[in-house]
């Protein structure tokens, strides 16, 4: 068996169209587009691509970007009131504080700072709340992007139907192993949450239809593990050495083996990550048309 592969970029370009034409209706209405704005502290080489990138990807899709810079020495305190006037400006509809932050700086702090309303991030307690109550709200941009992709390759590979499947998540961040796991038994999924330090993950595996890998660990996920025919979601990104002394991205799923047993695979790269900025556009819109109390 040669797996499908779910590719991100496809089903990206349709979500950023899909916002595109919705800001334009948005901005019909209410005589403004939505506004995002991107906070980085530091100068980390990787925070700073990613941060361009969004700015781009949402000027793209007809909002307005805005990016504020803050030296690595910034205060706590300046930070935490940076964000009390993101809260109150009006034409702000979405807040993303660039993580990671400086070690000086509480993380847990900031995004509690964060009106939940403008949290697109979708990281605030009481989304996260929400999310754990299956209440609408605004979700994690990867773990939404990774149920995208599921419903989106359900037609082409019908084991990719969430309900009623035996899901294994691997991986307990805030980010993106927590409410991926929220989201899958919202969509009546039987979930398992392990980790790296779980009891024999290789007979966990063999009892999925559906593996997220989201733990951080180069190519730890073995295809030997897999239960044949199972629908792998591989959320890692890991640069690891090659032999020529170069570098590659590889995921915490091990491809190569996995292909060969799985009906269906993201690879890595051109998969899940390329969803993640996808969705935050889509929860920017989301926030926006809630604020505004309209619906596109």
């Amino acid at each position: 068996m040669t797996a499908t592969l779910i590719e991100g970029k496809p089903i990206a370009l349709d979500i950023r169209a899909e916002v595109a034409a919705k800001v334009a209706l948005f901005q019909a209405k209410l005589g403004r587009a939505p506004g995002l704005t991107v906070v980085l502290v530091g100068e980390d080489p990787a925070s700073q691509v990613y941060v361009r990138n969004k700015g781009v990807l949402t000027r793209e899709a007809g909002m307005v970007s805005d990016e504020i810079k803050l030296p690595a020495d910034t205060a706590q305190s300046d930070l935490l009131a940076l964000l009390g006037k993101l809260n109150a400006d009006p034409l702000v509809d979405g807040i993303l504080v660039q993580m990671p932050l400086p070690p000086h700086i509480d993380s847990q702090a900031v995004v509690a700072a964060i009106d939940p309303a403008k949290d697109v991030d979708g990281l605030h307690p009481v989304n996260a709340g929400y999310l754990a109550q299956g209440i609408e709200a605004l979700v994690p941009c990867t773990p939404k992007g990774c149920m995208i992709m599921l419903e989106r390759i359900r037609a082409q590979v019908p084991k990719a139907e969430v309900a009623g499947a035996s899901a294994l998540v691997i991986g307990r961040s805030i980010l993106v192993g927590r409410p991926m796991g929220a989201l899958l038994l919202s969509a009546n999924a039987t979930v398992t949450m392990a980790h790296s330090r779980s009891r024999d993950l290789p007979a966990l595996c063999a009892e999925a239809d559906i593996v997220v890998a989201a733990v951080g660990k180069p190519e730890m996920v073995r295809g030997e593990w897999l239960k044949r025919g199972a629908v792998v979601i591989d959320v890692g990104i890991n640069r690891i050495a090659k032999e020529d002394g170069k570098t590659k991205l590889v995921g915490d799923v091990h491809f190569a083996s996995a292909v060969e047993v799985a009906s269906a695979i993201t690879p890595v790269p051109g998969g899940v990550g390329l969803m993640t900025t996808a969705c935050l556009l889509q929860n920017t819109l989301d926030a926006a048309c809630a604020r505004a109390r309209i619906k596109l």
